[in-house]
């Protein structure tokens, strides 16, 4: 890869050990063609029942922090690489809002892992990852963690 293949590339994290080696992944490549690292993370709005029973703050307050732990952790990683890193939270549905993202800011490239964290979301990240490359127009790389 030449210096100045990418300008623009995102990282799509939840904050996993699984994630880790898309996190790597994202930084290498970043680094390697010289371009800015976004990091994202999409926050997902709470259900009906926290909100029936007065925990939406309480649960988006956690996901925030959950979000900026995440982020963080690729800022603090791309700064010790010497690449420029972006944190961004998102809220919506994760497939869609990283898409999105990508095709209004002139995303290059879109890397991130094929699972999340534990259970359900193990599958729904799985699921995420299915869903960005099949609606991207921006490139996808999808990293096994």
């Amino acid at each position: 890869m030449r210096e100045g293949t990418y300008k623009k590339i995102m990282v799509a994290t939840d904050g996993s050990k699984l994630c880790k080696k898309a996190v790597e992944t994202g930084i290498e490549i970043s680094k390697l063609s010289g371009a800015k690292l976004y990091a994202v993370y999409v926050i997902i709005p709470t259900t009906h029942s926290a909100r029936d029973f007065g925990w939406e703050k309480a649960a988006m307050e956690h996901f925030r922090n959950e979000g900026e732990k995440a982020t963080g952790f690729v800022e603090e990683a791309g700064k010790a690489a010497g690449v420029e890193v972006e944190s961004l939270l998102l809220e919506g549905h994760p497939a869609d809002k990283i898409v999105e993202f990508a095709e209004q800011n002139d995303i290059e490239m879109i890397v991130m892992g094929t699972l999340g964290k534990s259970g359900l979301d193990r599958f729904l990240l799985g699921s995420v990852a299915e869903n960005v490359v099949r609606h991207s127009k921006t490139p996808v790389l999808v990293v096994r963690g």
